[in-house]
């Protein structure tokens, strides 16, 4: 087991990773640092020839409350001390020019990145998942919820129209799509399985212990047919449109940050953080 900024990896079984989100005092908020310390470990799982699946777990009572919105300095001050791992930079410069830059790289970048590993990937989930925490579960192939999970983005409230990473309509449909980002309402575990979103419902107690199992099922296949499956199965979810329709809703959340930027002088609606923060 290897500990780097907020993230823990462990290798539970043989041919398994298991990637924990460790800053449970914060709910597993996002810093830079944490999703770069995430990037790391994902990279360094996929690269081990000994590991064929790896899970994305998180310590504490939720799995992620988004994005850390305490994280303080310039946007080139947040991103000085990491090398971009995507070609977008700019990071310094004025307006909607940085604060884009920054979250091609950091969120839709990193997410898309996580979502082509070439191995199987599974996301452990218990309690609240908000938003940026949406970003973590759908990159990976399958997802495992405690009965106590319950899924959120609250951004249209904040002004924004939904989250960096816009897989809204292929995880659960569009319709529920929009009830989920018009209304900003809780989506429990079940009915987030019964919609597709979650592969499996389990008992709390029982999620760890589960969701290895299932890991250690996937690895006794051999791993050029599950590369394979999983390129098969993103590609048909990319002929529907899902990178087209992704890169849009990404420009008109840039819209949205620049127009708040212009009627409330931050990126997003003061009044809808401000309900964020009693949430």
């Amino acid at each position: 087991m290897t500990d780097a900024v907020g993230i823990l990896y462990e290798t539970p079984a043989p041919q398994v990773a298991r990637i924990v989100l460790n800053r449970p005092e914060s709910r597993n908020a996002q810093d830079t640092s944490l999703l770069y310390a995430l990037n790391d470990a994902f990279d360094q799982a996929a690269r081990d020839g000994d590991v064929k699946v790896i899970i994305l777990a998180a310590a504490g009572p939720h799995f992620s409350s988004g994005h850390d919105l305490r994280e303080g300095g310039t946007i080139a001050e947040q991103m000085a001390p990491f090398d971009p791992v995507g070609t977008w930079c700019g990071f310094g410069c004025a307006g909607a020019e940085g604060r884009m830059a920054r979250e091609k790289e950091i969120y839709l970048g990193l997410s898309e990145r996580w979502r082509n590993i070439p191995k199987p990937t599974i996301a452990q989930v218990q309690g609240k998942c908000i938003a940026g925490g949406l970003m973590l579960a759908w990159p990976c192939d399958l997802i495992v919820a405690a009965d106590d999970a319950a899924f959120c983005d609250n951004t249209v409230g904040m002004g924004v129209a939904g989250v960096e990473y816009f897989a809204h309509p292929w995880e659960m449909g569009p319709r529920k799509a929009k009830e989920l980002l018009f209304t900003a309402d809780w989506l429990g575990a079940e009915e987030a399985r019964a919609l597709g979103m979650v592969n499996q419902v389990v008992p709390a107690a029982q999620l760890s212990e589960y969701t290895l199992a299932l890991a250690s099922r996937i690895a006794a296949k051999p791993m050029f047919a599950l590369r394979m499956a999983k390129e098969a199965v993103n590609a048909a979810e990319d002929a529907q449109g899902r990178v087209g329709a992704m890169q849009t809703a990404f420009a008109l959340h840039q819209l949205a940050h620049s127009h708040n930027m212009q009627v409330h002088g931050m990126p997003v609606d003061p009044g809808g953080l401000q309900v964020r923060r009693k949430t």
